[in-house]
């Protein structure tokens, strides 16, 4: 889990701690511009949602990699907003959604780390 402080900085910190975080668990045909992305668009919701901190939680199997963004926003909850149209339309996200529970908001993504080439334009 990687923790920060609420802030417009949140998510350029979060982006690039994750990026180190995965690095090391060995899947060279994840697409670190997806990844970056997702980390970054997640992070930058959950900071507009409200909240002191975001933690960023991260998890592996089966070639996928999820990132899952939590607010921690105490006090009566409101219905969690959509993930970010530029996070879900990313190429490796294999599903994301969002939800509310008693720690706050958690936005979350699915992304492939293995996936299929590009088709090329004959």
């Amino acid at each position: 889990m990687l923790a920060f402080r609420a802030d417009r900085w949140a998510a350029k910190k979060a982006a690039a701690q994750a990026a180190l975080a995965v690095a090391e668990w060995d899947y060279p045909l994840l697409d670190e511009h997806d990844f970056l992305k997702a980390v970054h668009g997640l992070v930058d919701t959950a900071v507009a949602a409200g909240g002191k901190r975001v933690s960023v939680h991260l998890a592996d199997q089966d070639n996928k990699i999820l990132v899952m963004v939590l607010n921690h926003q105490a006090g009566e909850q409101e219905v969690v907003g959509a993930v970010p149209a530029e996070v879900a339309v990313l190429r490796t996200i294999d599903a994301c959604g969002g939800h509310t529970d008693h720690d706050g908001h958690a936005w979350w993504a699915l992304l492939d780390a293995q996936p299929r080439p590009k088709k090329r334009l004959a």
